[in-house]
Parts: structure tokens; sequence; C-alpha cells
């Protein structure tokens, strides 16, 4: 790992860090504590929505034009206005529209530091240094949320006036450690298919790569059918149909993070010689299997106790399934894209991602609540759903994108020639 790429993995972790202050108690914060109510409250996870949604078909071209680097900076300190004036705000239309300058800012942040990591590796390197900044993107959120706990107070303004003013803090330093990055020119695959065509950002040319439309279909299930569920729809069929109680909730929140803080690297070594395709099919199987253990939960015929450990499994199995897609999704959209393109299938990704987490609490969190079997069916068609587009998908991929480890001989770096060049030039 070089300079540049360590840097960026320590400012990632220090943003997610400063997100966990804030992000488990940002409810409690707009309708309790400011006394805005639940529908304000319900407002403001909506306007991070809209935001990311308005701003990242823009943010995918400002990168290919501009560079990650500077958008990045200009993300950061977008969020870090608006995470500070939140932490400021007393009224509704303060509170809605610092939340949409954070919402924005956050949004931008996930594309640009995505392609300065694939600025920063190869073909050989990039599994790794997506799934390093995937475990520190948890570990960052679950040690700030840690904390946040234990400052934050119900009864007094100023302890949340302080937890964002911490995140708005780590936004800046994020900002000035990535001003010191240096990034090298990306390297690519040589038979990545369009790397002919124009650098410049073209949503008609990537909506002509079949294989990037099909990886956005199935990332759409993937995030719609797990990110999308956990604080909605699965959370409120814990309670309502397993009997879960808060307490557990949090138990099985913390076993999501805890699975892919110790599982990480672990899974990574089984996935790096694989087929990414297969990988992302058996997360569709190892999910459904979550969804199976979900639905005994709440089928009541066992104890309480057994309904709880179900729950607490059903989340480690969906953090298993998450470990195994971070060193394959992100480096399998950067492998896709043609050469100069990647901050453009980047941001379409991301917005792929947002519309997912969107639309999955809102289908989920009603029938969650009400309709328990035909939520736990659906998803799991869902799951197995992943599976099929996965194995289609697989068909499309050359065998340098689909098993990019078979290919490190044909990486090219724009740089400058390959070692084995160098090598056999001293020869």
């Amino acid at each position: 790992m070089g300079a540049a790429m360590r840097r960026i993995h320590v400012g990632n972790a220090l943003s997610t860090f400063g997100l966990g202050f804030t992000v488990p108690y940002l409810y409690v914060y707009v309708a309790q504590v400011r006394g805005l109510g639940a529908v304000t409250a319900g407002l403001v996870l909506a306007v991070f929505a809209v935001a990311a949604l308005i701003v990242l078909p823009f943010a995918g071209r400002a990168i290919v034009r501009r560079g990650p680097l500077p958008v990045l900076l200009a993300a950061l300190v977008t969020a870090a206005l608006g995470a500070l004036s939140l932490g400021l705000a007393s009224n509704a239309t303060t509170v809605l529209l610092s939340a949409a300058a954070l919402g924005a800012g956050q949004a931008v942040m996930q594309p640009a530091l995505a392609t300065m990591i694939v600025d920063c590796s190869t073909a050989d390197t990039r599994s790794r240094a997506f799934a390093t900044q995937f475990f520190l993107q948890n570990l960052g959120l679950g040690v700030g949320g840690l904390i946040g706990g234990h400052l934050v107070d119900t009864t007094r303004v100023s302890s949340f006036t302080l937890l964002f003013a911490i995140e708005a803090a780590m936004f800046l330093l994020l900002a000035v450690v990535m001003t010191t990055v240096r990034t090298p020119h990306s390297p690519r695959i040589e038979d990545a298919p369009g790397r002919s065509g124009s650098v410049k950002g073209s949503w008609r040319q990537l909506l002509g790569n079949r294989a990037m439309v099909q990886l956005c279909v199935l990332g759409f299930v993937l995030f719609f059918a797990c990110y999308g569920q956990f604080e909605s729809g699965l959370s409120a069929y814990g309670v309502e149909a397993a009997g879960i109680s808060t307490s557990a909730l949090g138990t099985a929140l913390a076993a999501n993070t805890a699975m892919i803080v110790v599982a990480q690297f672990a899974v990574l070594r089984f996935v790096e010689r694989r087929k990414r395709s297969r990988v992302i099919a058996g997360v569709g199987l190892i999910w459904a299997v979550a969804w199976v253990t979900a639905g005994y939960a709440g089928l009541g015929h066992g104890s309480q106790e057994m309904a709880t450990a179900a729950f607490v499994s059903t989340y480690a199995l969906f953090g298993l399934g998450e470990a195994m897609l971070s060193p394959t999704v992100a480096p399998l959209v950067a492998d896709l894209a043609p050469e100069g393109m990647a901050g453009q299938y980047n941001s379409a990704f991301a917005l792929v991602k947002q519309l997912a987490l969107a639309v999955g609490p809102a289908v989920g969190g009603p029938m969650g609540a009400s309709l328990h079997m035909p939520y736990i069916v659906m998803f799991l068609l869902f799951s197995l759903g992943i599976t099929v587009l996965a194995v289609r998908l697989g068909r499309q991929l050359t065998p340098a994108q689909d098993q990019p480890w078979r290919a490190r001989s044909r990486v090219v770096a724009q740089g400058g020639p390959t070692p084995a060049d160098q090598a056999r030039a001293r020869a």
C-alpha cells in the first residue's frame, strides 16, 4: 500500500468516525431534542436521499472533468457546513436546509473517494483496497457511535451540538489529509470494452455498456434487499413479529458490524481468486439463508431466546455477505469503466445505491411491521434473484473483469511501463 492509499484510508476512516457520532441519534435529535416532531424528523431523512439523487448525476461529470480531489474537497466543505449548521439549527427550515447540504456532501464523497482508490490501485491490488476501505468504514462508524452514545444527553441540546461539531471537524480534517495525496494515473485492464471512446463523461456511453447496466440492476437489488431493510423493514419485523427488544435490536446491529470487522480479510483471501460473478451469486444464497432465519425468528414456535438468537444471526449473515461484496462490486465497477470515466461510473453506481436506499425503507417498513410472512417471502425471492442476476452478469464480463488475478500480466499502467516491461528492458 503506497503513501497515497494509506492517506486515503486514514481520511476515510476519520470521516466515518465523525458520521458515527451523529447517524444513530439524528432522529432523536430532530424529533425530541429540538422538539420538531416525528414528521420533520422523517423529512430530514428523506432530504438526505433527495439531495443525493439531485447531485450525483452531476458529480460524475465533475469528477471526470476536474478530477476526484477538487470534487471531494468541495463535498467535504459542504458536508462540514451542513453538519455544523444542523447542530445549531432550531427550526424546521434551517434543519432541512442543513440536512440537504450534509446529504449532498456525503453523497458526492462516495464516488470521489472510490475514484481516488481506483487511481491509486492496480487490478492486482484493487480488491484489497476496497476491502480495507469497507473495513475501516464499519470500524469508524462503530467506534464513533460508541463514543457518541456516551457523550449524548437528550436533556442537553449542547451535547448534540458537540456531536455535530465533531462530525464537521472530521470532514475538515479529511479535507486537510486529502490535500496531501498525489494520485497517479489509473491503471486499466487492457480488454475493458470502450477503451477507445471519449474520456468525457457520457451517460449515453454508460447506458450502452450492457455489463454496467446489468451491474446497476444487480446493485439496486443488492442494496434494496439488504441495506434498505436494516433500520426499517427488518427492524420493524423483528419488533412486531419476533418480539425483539430494542436492546436486542442494538445487539443485532452490533453483530453485523462485528462480523464485517472480524471476517473481512479472512473472506478477502477466499474471494480474491474466484470469479466475481460467482462470489456475488454466493452472497445471494447466504442472504436467502438469512431471510429464512429471520422467518424462523418470527414464527413464534420457539422460545424468545431462540427467536432473539435467530434474529441476531440474520444480521450476522448479512454482514458476511457484505464482507464478500466489498472487494468484489466496487472494483468491478472500476474495471468496467473506460479509461478516464471511473468517476462517471462510480457516480452512476452511487446513484443506483441511493435509489435503492430510498425505495427500500418505503416498501419494507410497512410490510415488515404488518405483513410478516409476505415480507420474508418477498425478500427471500429478491435474494435468490441476486444469484440469478449475478450468473447472467458473468456472461457479459470478460475473463479479465470476472477474474482479474488471471490477467495480472495484462494490466497496463497509464503512467509508464509495467514492472515486467522494465525487467525486459534491463535484460
